[in-house]
């Protein structure tokens, strides 16, 4: 918990009471690569911070294809937040793509409480998720104007240490490109 706890102190002062209250709506989970946390369509009410290791997050279109929607490494949070939020089953697929340890809490039984007892909890959510939907809208954008070597600069910027973490499909599906086109660039920028 001590990770999660650097996390939020960074943030705002943490007392006794947060860390207790905290302590008691998480569980810390010790993953296997492989292991899946989300499935598509089943109803979603867990949240997960990473504290080691490296999960992702993905879904099928109509025709089979894999898209890569988000890697979550140490000190990110990963879920279907369109399931929560709207309260609706989930269309994507949560899975860790290395041995990872992860905090899992409850929205409903766990920070939507903890919203209500501490603010300033709410506050760091809300941080995060505005800095998530700048992020997203940042990714929409590049997806529409950059060209793919642009693209791929941004994502080895963003995530420097994923290439030990993730298949080269997986990394090629987050971009919207081919394995093919994903070597290309790599033997373009060495």
């Amino acid at each position: 918990m001590e990770q999660l706890f650097d996390y939020i102190s960074k943030r705002i002062e943490l007392t006794t009471e947060i860390k207790k209250f905290t302590q008691s709506i998480s569980t810390i989970k010790k993953l296997k690569k492989g292991d899946v946390l989300i499935k598509e369509n089943q109803i979603v009410n867990k949240t997960y911070f990473v504290i080691e290791g490296c999960l992702r997050s993905y879904v099928f279109d109509n025709f089979g294809k894999e898209h890569t929607l988000q890697f979550a490494l140490k000190n990110n949070w990963i879920s279907d937040y369109i399931a929560i939020f709207n309260d609706e089953k989930s269309t994507q697929t949560v899975e860790c793509i290395a041995d990872s340890k992860v905090i899992e809490t409850s929205v409903i039984d766990g920070i939507d409480n903890i919203f209500l007892r501490f603010p300033k909890i709410e506050s760091i959510h809300r941080k995060n998720l505005e800095r998530n939907i700048v992020s997203l809208q940042k990714r929409i954008l590049n997806q529409l104007q950059l060209t793919s070597l642009d693209r791929y600069k941004i994502f080895l910027n963003q995530y420097p240490e994923i290439e030990k973490y993730a298949l080269n499909y997986h990394i090629a599906s987050y971009l919207g490109i081919t394995q093919q086109s994903l070597s290309r660039l790599r033997g373009s920028i060495k």
